[in-house]
C-alpha cells in the first residue's frame, strides 16, 4: 500500500512540475526569447520568386539613412534597423528597402505615414498599397517599401513570397495598434487610415496638399502619450473624417476634450487659427464625444446627423483583457502559479490515496474471502532472514 502511495505521489509531483514549467514564461511577457542564431531569420532572402540580389544587402542603422527627409517620423515611430537591396531578373531590376522598428505598432504607423490615400490597395503582407511601380506594404514589425523598373501582373504575388520570409516578431510586438479596433468599419475607405504617435507622423510628410491630422498637433497631448488614428467615412450626405486619440487615462481624455471643444467653439480666428482640414469642414459637422480614455472628433462635409450616428458607433470596452496587448500583472500571475500548483498536489494526492485504499483494501478483502489473514505477513510460505546472531 506504501508504495503505491509513493508512486502516486511522484506522478503529482512530476504533473506538478510540468505545469508549472508551462506557465513561469506568463511572468514577464515582456521579456524578448533569445533563440540560437541559426533560428532567427535573416530580414531580406538572397532570393526569392526568382529575384537574385546581386551583392550583399547594405545595412541600415539609422533613421536618417533610411529616410533623411522624414527621419523624425521614423523615430517617432521607432525606428530599429534595416536593409537595402537590389534584386534582378530576366535583365529587370528591383530595389527594395526593408524597414525594422521595435514592433508592430510603429511599422503599421510608418506605413500609413508613407502610404497616401489615394493609392489602390495591394493584397500583400498584413497592408499593401501601390503607386506605380512602386508597392509599399508591411508584415509585423517590418515595412517594405519595393520599386520595380517594371510591373508586371505577377509582381503582387512575387511580393507575397517575399512576405512569407520575413521574419515575425514574438509576443505583443507583432500586434497591431488596439485603437484600430474602435474605429467603425461601417463606409470606412481602409486607405485612407493613417496612425501617428508623434506630431509629424501626424501631420504627414512634406509636399502634402492637406494633412494626415484634423486638428493643431499641440492641441492632441502626444507629450501626454497621446496616439491617433484617422480614417475617412464615404457618408450618405458628405464624406467625414473621423479622429481617435487614445489617452493613457480616462481622466487625461476628459481634461483634452474639454481643450478639443473649446478650440473648436471658438472659430477660426488669427488668435486660434483653424488647420486646413477645419476650415474646409462644415461647422455644424464638427463633433466630438468622449468614450472612456479615446475622443473622437467628426469633421468634413456631413450633415450634424450623420455625425453624431458615427460619434455614437465608438465605443470603449473597459474590459482590457480582451484586448491585444492588455497589461499584464507579474505578481498576480505567479500568486495563481502557486496556488494552482497546491490544488494539483492536493488533487493528486487525494486521488493517490482512494486508488491505494481500493488496491490495497481489495487485496486484503480477497484474501479475508479466501480465509486467509488480510496481511500476507502470516502466510505460512513467507520467507523471513534472521541474520541476528
Amino acid at each position: 500500500m506504501r508504495r503505491h502511495q509513493t508512486f502516486a505521489l511522484l506522478i503529482a509531483l512530476f504533473f506538478a512540475v510540468i505545469f508549472s514549467s508551462g506557465e513561469l514564461p506568463a511572468q514577464t511577457p515582456g521579456k524578448p526569447v533569445a533563440l540560437p542564431p541559426a533560428q532567427i531569420a535573416p530580414l531580406l532572402p538572397a532570393s526569392f520568386a526568382g529575384w537574385e540580389a546581386q551583392a550583399p544587402a547594405t545595412p541600415v542603422t539609422q533613421a536618417a539613412q533610411a529616410d533623411a527627409a522624414n527621419t523624425a517620423a521614423l523615430v517617432e515611430y521607432g525606428f530599429s534597423d534595416g536593409l537595402q537591396s537590389e534584386y534582378t531578373r530576366d535583365g529587370a531590376t528591383l530595389k527594395i528597402k526593408a524597414l525594422r522598428f521595435v514592433d508592430a505598432t510603429g511599422a503599421y504607423g510608418a506605413y500609413s505615414f508613407y502610404r497616401h490615400s489615394s493609392w489602390p490597395k495591394v493584397e500583400v503582407g498584413s497592408g499593401g498599397a501601390s503607386d506605380n511601380n512602386r508597392v509599399l506594404f508591411w508584415v509585423g514589425n517590418i515595412v517594405i517599401d519595393a520599386e520595380f523598373q517594371r510591373v508586371s501582373a505577377m509582381s503582387a504575388s512575387e511580393l507575397r513570397v517575399l512576405a512569407k520570409t520575413l521574419p515575425m516578431p514574438a509576443g505583443n510586438k507583432s500586434l497591431a495598434p488596439p485603437i484600430l479596433a474602435y474605429l467603425p468599419t461601417k463606409q470606412m475607405d481602409p486607405q485612407t487610415t493613417h496612425y501617428a504617435l508623434g506630431p509629424i507622423g501626424y501631420v504627414g510628410p512634406p509636399g502634402l496638399s492637406s494633412p494626415y491630422g484634423v486638428l493643431p498637433p499641440q492641441l492632441v497631448g502626444f507629450d501626454r502619450g497621446a496616439e491617433v488614428a484617422t480614417a475617412t467615412y464615404t457618408l450618405q450626405s458628405n464624406p467625414a473624417t473621423l479622429t481617435l486619440i487614445d489617452y493613457p487615462t480616462p481622466q487625461m481624455a476628459a481634461a483634452q476634450e474639454k481643450a478639443i471643444v473649446a478650440y473648436l467653439k471658438a472659430g477660426d480666428s488669427p488668435q486660434h487659427p483653424f488647420t486646413k482640414p477645419l476650415q474646409e469642414s462644415n461647422p455644424k459637422a464638427l463633433e466630438v464625444r468622449r468614450s472612456g480614455p479615446i475622443v473622437a472628433i467628426v469633421s468634413g462635409d456631413a450633415i450634424q446627423d450623420e455625425s453624431l450616428k458615427l460619434l455614437g458607433l465608438v465605443h470603449y470596452e473597459a474590459d482590457t483583457s480582451s484586448l491585444p496587448g492588455g497589461g499584464v500583472n507579474p505578481v498576480q500571475n505567479f500568486a495563481k502559479l502557486i496556488i494552482g500548483i497546491i490544488v494539483l498536489v492536493v488533487v493528486m494526492f487525494v486521488v493517490a490515496l482512494i486508488v491505494a485504499l481500493f488496491l490495497g483494501g481489495g487485496r486484503a478483502a480477497f484474501r479475508v474471502m479466501r480465509g486467509k489473514p488480510a496481511s500476507s505477513l502470516y502466510d505460512e510460505d513467507f520467507t523471513r532472514l534472521d541474520l541476528r546472531d
